[in-house]
């Protein structure tokens, strides 16, 4: 942590620390105790901010008030975000955690506006340091101390951005009288200074006047905002960035501008949102008044603006209001050549282990892991030895599946087929396996069977129940469960091995699934993890059947798959097999009731339900490789590489999503950014040529030109400007709507350019 760092402090906080000196008060510099102070977002080993849990009090009385809060101290030219990011980023958060304490609302200190490089992304937040706290109250009752807990999630950015959760904790004594300590006090003191006050209590005057009313939505609104200061003081002057909006539900965007000649006036200019809110919308912000070398006061706005109405039919939806071009165009980010053959193969391997961890992260994976979180829990109060067997077990699951995986994918391509990382997905009998599978793990976690072998003794059904099979099989749907998922780093990884040597290829599915199984290992192997777990109790039959719901959604996604690959008679299909899947479990869990000849009698009736079941509805038919309906943008096209031609021979910039039913990015994308009304008119304005190359069901051509820009599965996102048909943009895997307007401006600007 860097530790040159210049402390903001008020002269009056200045003079409280001083005085306390003077006065020989014996209060010595307050020292933190470590589980107050944290550090995180490591960027090249060196954390870029530091956390710590402060209080104005070193004692307190019950029943008094005090302040808490978290002070961050950022590395130079490194920031956080305020509760309203801007255009990018992502709100800082506290959670309090405080028995026997009631801890307010979170007070902001006035934030400061930040811009990229390019001028195109505004966004709001605190550099180098800033204390967010809040008033506390503590309960008449409480003796012996406080705890405080506060968990902060904040993402710290420069021009990369890193995420860090930190975790601080402290305790305050309780005592018969409360004491102040002089220097956090200081700090809130100077906190406090800076946190926007209402204009009433500031003595200003605001008022609002809209040029039409009521508000309609998609379309924009004018007014006039004044301010008027108090008596025999100057009108009110304003520096840039004057105006920091708050989110406002039902207003798309909102802005002032001064009026020349007439301090105090500002001209309000917006855009409703195109849905119409359930509740009047306010204008909410802050507004900064006076100079740098004046001071500043800054004011929270909160006017009613008017009803908003639904637009007439026919209505366009107003165009966005596009920022003039910077003189310095922005390099572009993400371009592709051909291959990404030029990655060293340590690299890839560490991209391949990164993106096995971060697939612990995933939706399709997380009901596994937390039915395995389950199983460990039940295991973690037993021998060192017997634990590290099942994690073994699990890790040996998961590795064992994916090297199988990769022998799959070397002999399928030693055929002359072309596959690429979730292809199984591609295949109604693969995900009807899985889903029966899940279906399965369901019923037994609601008890109607159980697996394992009789024993005479409750310990011993435990054990044979979750025995190192049952951990290994859990690692195997782990692996299952995580192929139609693409993690970050995990497609670079993938698609480099896929076109590399088999000797490539068995390394990389390894070290995806080393990075897979770690993190659960560390759980339970490593001393002192293994506290994190809750202890066995009468809860985790509760907990155990909780987990079952979550792998029924889990199943349900997998009927919404079937759905795109077989249509909706394949959906039907795959519930009446998960019906008969249902009765032969119910059936299973009576023989396993009987005894002898009934007992195999039942298993062999099980059997046959389940063959009859299977061969009946198990019978899905191809629906043709056509665009997906629940496609992003309405005039969207399948893609052919003829259509793209044609666009990009007409003068046209090119968008093509490559995407799956089956892939979680690619629809969280879809309903995140590429539906979203900027976007949409982006697109519109630039005359964009919108193609969606599905890969739900195998399509060679797809997974031929995955391959030509080294991707092994989907999403991708390519852009092509007319003017440079040879060089598509290719965007991350992560879509952003700031990222996808200027991917699809910059190849309309090469258009331009070029003629």
């Amino acid at each position: 942590m860097t530790q040159q760092r210049v402390r903001r402090s008020s002269w009056g906080g200045l003079f409280v620390a001083v005085l306390g000196l003077v006065l020989g008060t014996g209060v010595a510099r307050a020292e933190l105790p470590a589980t107050a102070v944290s550090t995180g977002a490591p960027d090249q080993g060196n954390p870029r901010v530091e956390a710590a849990l402060l209080t104005d009090v070193s004692q307190v009385k019950p029943g008094d008030s005090f302040r808490v809060g978290v002070r961050f101290r950022m590395d130079p030219g490194w920031h956080i975000y305020w509760k309203n990011p801007g255009e990018s980023g992502l709100a800082s958060e506290i959670v309090w955690d405080t028995p026997g304490t009631t801890v307010g609302e979170l007070q902001w200190p006035l934030p400061i506006t930040f811009r990229s490089p390019d001028g195109f992304i505004t966004s709001y937040g605190y550099a180098e340091e800033v204390l967010l706290f809040a008033e506390a109250r503590a309960s008449e009752q409480m003796t012996g101390s406080l705890q405080l807990s506060a968990a902060s999630d904040i993402l710290v950015c420069e021009q990369r951005c890193l995420p860090a959760q930190l975790m601080l904790t402290r305790h305050i004594p309780v005592g018969p009288e409360t004491r102040k300590d002089p220097e956090f006090a200081a700090a809130f003191d100077a906190a406090r200074a800076s946190v926007p006050v209402t204009p009433e209590s500031a003595g200003h005057v605001v008022s609002l006047a809209l040029d039409t009313k009521p508000l309609t939505a998609g379309q924009p609104f004018t007014g006039t905002f004044t301010v008027t200061a108090p008596q025999g003081q100057p009108a009110p002057v304003v520096e840039k960035d004057f105006f920091i909006p708050d989110r406002i539900k039902g207003i798309a965007r909102v802005e002032l501008a001064p009026v020349a000649g007439k301090p105090g006036t500002f001209k309000l200019e917006g855009t409703v949102a195109q849905d119409v809110p359930a509740q009047e919308p306010r204008l909410a912000g802050v507004l900064r008044l006076g100079t740098a070398a004046s001071g500043y006061r800054a004011l929270t706005l909160d006017l009613a603006l008017a009803p908003v109405v639904a637009a007439p039919p026919g209505t366009a939806p107003a165009a966005p209001v596009v920022k003039a071009a910077p003189v310095v165009k922005p390099p572009t980010v993400g371009t592709a050549v051909a291959s990404e053959s030029s990655l060293s193969l340590g690299l890839v391997l560490l991209f391949a282990f990164l993106g096995g961890a971060l697939l612990n992260l995933m939706p399709c994976v997380f009901p596994v892991l937390a039915l395995k979180a389950y199983g460990f829990t039940r295991t973690v109060h037993a021998e060192r030895g017997k634990v590290a067997l099942h994690a073994l077990a699990y890790a040996g699951g998961i590795i064992g599946s994916l090297l199988a995986l990769a022998l799959v994918v070397l002999a399928l391509r030693a055929g002359g087929s072309s596959v690429g990382w979730g292809f199984q997905f591609q295949e109604p009998l693969f995900v009807a396996a899985v889903a029966a599978v899940l279906v399965a793990f369901a019923l037994n976690l609601f008890g109607v069977f159980t697996v394992g072998t009789d024993g005479t003794a409750l310990v011993e059904k435990v054990d044979s129940s979750h025995g190192l099979a049952r951990s290994a099989g859990e690692g195997v749907l782990a692996v299952v469960l995580a192929t139609p998922c693409s993690a970050p780093l995990l497609g670079t990884a993938v698609g480099f091995a896929l076109a590399a040597g088999p000797a490539t290829v068995l390394a990389t599915f390894f070290m995806l699934g080393l990075g897979l199984a770690l993190p659960f290992c560390l759980l339970v192997l490593v001393p002192g993890l293994t506290k994190l777990l809750p202890k066995p109790g009468a809860w985790m039959e509760r907990g155990k059947q909780l987990l079952g719901f979550a792998l029924l959604g889990t199943t349900v996604w997998l009927v919404w798959v079937m759905g795109g690959l077989t249509g909706v008679d394949g959906m039907a299909r795959l519930l009446a097999f998960l019906a008969v899947v249902g009765l032969g479990a119910w059936m299973y869990g009576l023989a396993q009731g009987a005894e002898g000849g009934r007992k195999v009698a039942g298993v062999v009736a099980v059997v046959a339900v389940l063959a009859v079941g299977g061969v009946l509805s198990l019978r899905f038919e191809e629906t043709g490789p056509a665009l997906r309906k629940a496609s992003a943008v309405a005039e969207a096209q399948p893609w052919d590489e003829a259509a793209v031609a044609a666009a990009l021979e007409a003068g046209q910039p090119v968008f093509v999503d490559f995407t799956a039913d089956w892939c979680l990015t690619c629809k969280f994308n879809e309903r995140t950014v590429l539906t979203r009304e900027e976007v949409r008119a982006a697109f519109a304005q630039h005359k964009v040529a919108f193609f969606v190359a599905d890969w739900t069901r195998r399509d060679e051509r797809i997974s031929a030109k995955l391959a030509e820009f080294g991707r092994a599965g989907v999403p991708m996102y390519l852009v092509v400007s007319p003017a440079a048909p040879d060089k598509p943009e290719v965007l991350p895997e992560l879509l952003t709507t700031d990222s996808v307007i200027e991917a699809v401006r910059r190849a309309a600007e090469r258009v331009a350019d070029a003629t």
